[in-house]
């Protein structure tokens, strides 16, 4: 069975807020310069879960962002900087963007099984759950909370509970985690690859519009 249950109480949510407080939450901004790169085409190699691309497939510039979903960084960026890349970027055909799981606890791997059981909404409820980040990683009973967040997609108790249960996904979170972690040296959140050049923490709008400007013009 996964490494959690509905029993999952405010200790856990606690031990979340510890998280970001040692370190597993990356810097509160990214380095200006990036401080690593990994080629796009082992970037882009299989994964345990497909990627869902946000985007024109042959976009000139791709941004891979590993996530988890009680980084308050991660929410902050998908808040704030997320939807005038979606608008001036995504959505015109500049970049391809794809979001990948990297749970830093039991709880973010239970809302990232939530969020796959979505299908092709998967994104949708990313943010969802992003923008309510607050009113279920951070409470008294979280999985109460994620399920009365998830009520709003039409997401039964008893589906929340089925894909709790499901082994296989989430092992194949944990694959999708351990690879990035293992190949890639990624061990905080929010980390950016830019055409495979790699940025750790939060990347602010102006900094995202100069890194990519840039990209275009290379």
């Amino acid at each position: 069975m996964p490494s959690f249950d509905l029993r999952l109480t405010r200790r856990a949510a606690l031990a979340v807020a510890a998280s970001a407080a040692i370190g597993l939450a990356g810097p509160a901004f990214a380095q200006k310069a990036p401080n690593g790169k990994v080629p796009v085409d082992e970037l882009m190699g299989p994964n345990a879960l497909p990627d869902i691309v946000e985007g024109k497939a042959d976009a000139p510039i791709t941004i891979v962002e590993y996530a988890s979903m009680t980084c308050s960084h991660c929410a902050a960026f998908h808040r704030d900087v997320y939807p005038a890349l979606k608008k001036n970027y995504i959505d015109t055909g500049k970049v391809k963007f794809i979001l990948r799981e990297f749970p830093l606890d039991p709880l973010a791997t239970a809302a990232f099984m939530l969020a796959r059981n979505a299908g092709d909404k998967r994104d949708a409820v990313v943010d969802l759950l992003f923008a309510q980040q607050k009113n279920w990683a951070f409470v008294d009973k979280p999985l109460d909370g994620l399920a009365n967040v998830l009520k709003q997609t039409g997401l039964g108790q008893e589906k929340f509970e089925e894909t709790l249960k499901d082994q296989q996904l989430y092992e194949n979170v944990s694959k999708v985690r351990d690879r990035a972690a293992e190949k890639f040296g990624i061990n905080s959140t929010p980390t950016f690859f830019i055409n495979g050049d790699k940025y750790n923490g939060e990347i602010p709008e102006a900094d995202l519009e100069k890194i990519l400007t840039g990209k275009a013009k290379s």
